[in-house]
């Protein structure tokens, strides 16, 4: 038994000598021999693909074991769709003077607030866990942090592209759009997108920030520029010269843009708008400066906004660090 200490502890007989032999050997094997090449590539035992893959096949599993964070915000957009559609029911065809426009763009900029807002907020806490995942895997050289973030901007879509899907199929027809097969994808590819922004904007903000109360304060801030600046309570033409940069920078103003436009910039059916007898295209143009031949810009920028907030968030997650050492 006394003999078995000694080895165990490696302190007296045996243990001593093979200790010191065994930190020799490693020493003289830890020195490369003149000449000799690293040929190893990266630190990493698999590529960035399989990295990808491993780290989306994780989160998927985390995902789909987190009905407090997902089936919550599904629930979610299934009730809100239906309130919209109550509240606005059959207002879409229904223009006849300025009031009844107005009444169609307050549906769709308290729809975009108020879903994008309610994606945001929760997705702040659940990244903050994950933050803490993602610092001890890059730690222990498990995987790369672009691997780990990109996997979880993807884990994101079907989820995102659900809420859309649903909010889409039940206010479409509940407020009475006009029903056109291009008019619906717009409606549903506006609210996709917009629905993406907001969440990788607030998984950007907890990339940025050392913790969820800071995070949540900035969203908060966010928030208030986003409803400001996206051209309903003043419209772009309104707005003064010197601040017209954020309208264009909130990308807000480009979903509503999409919104108003693809549905009633080619409607040419004349209303009375301030006294004045105008075709509804021409009313929004003139009022909110939507164009309807605009779109494309309109598609393209609603796509790089997500794109760019996912991005930076991928990027900020590998360079910052604010764990306390």
């Amino acid at each position: 038994m006394e003999q078995h200490r000694h080895w165990s502890y490696g302190t007296n007989g045996w243990g001593t000598p093979q200790k010191k032999n065994n930190e020799k050997i490693v020493q003289k094997l830890s020195i490369p021999s003149t000449g000799s090449k690293d040929h190893f590539r990266s630190c990493f035992s698999l590529s960035g693909w399989e990295q990808y893959k491993s780290c989306l096949w994780k989160q998927q599993l985390s995902y789909w074991r987190s009905p407090s964070y997902n089936l919550t915000r599904l629930m979610f957009a299934f009730m809100s769709s239906l309130i919209f559609g109550l509240l606005f029911w059959q207002q879409g065809k229904n223009i006849n003077d300025e009031q009844s426009m107005f009444t169609i763009f307050g549906s769709m900029f308290s729809a975009v607030m108020f879903l994008g807002i309610n994606i945001c907020s929760p997705v702040i806490p659940f990244i903050a866990t994950e933050k803490t995942v993602i610092y001890r895997e890059r730690f222990a050289g498990m995987y790369s942090s672009w691997a780990y973030s990109f996997a979880q901007v993807t884990v994101e879509l079907p989820y995102l592209l659900t809420v859309a899907f649903i909010f889409t199929v039940i206010t479409y027809p509940m407020i009475g759009y006009y029903l056109s097969a291009y008019k619906v994808f717009w409606y549903f590819y506006a609210m996709s997108c917009t629905l993406m922004y907001f969440n990788y904007m607030g998984m950007m903000l907890v990339s940025l920030t050392p913790n969820t109360q800071v995070a949540a304060i900035t969203a908060s801030a966010t928030y208030t520029l986003m409803n400001l600046f996206s051209g309903f309570l003043i419209p772009q033409p309104r707005i003064p010269k010197w601040w017209l940069w954020l309208f264009y920078l909130c990308p807000t103003s480009w979903t509503l843009h999409g919104l108003l436009s693809s549905q009633y910039g080619d409607i040419h059916e004349e209303i009375t708008a301030f006294g004045k007898t105008n075709t509804v295209a021409s009313f929004i143009e003139d009022y909110s400066g939507c164009h309807h031949d605009r779109l494309g810009l309109v598609a393209a920028m609603l796509i790089i906004f997500p794109l760019t907030f996912a991005s930076l968030f991928a990027y900020f997650i590998g360079k910052l660090n604010f764990q306390r050492r």
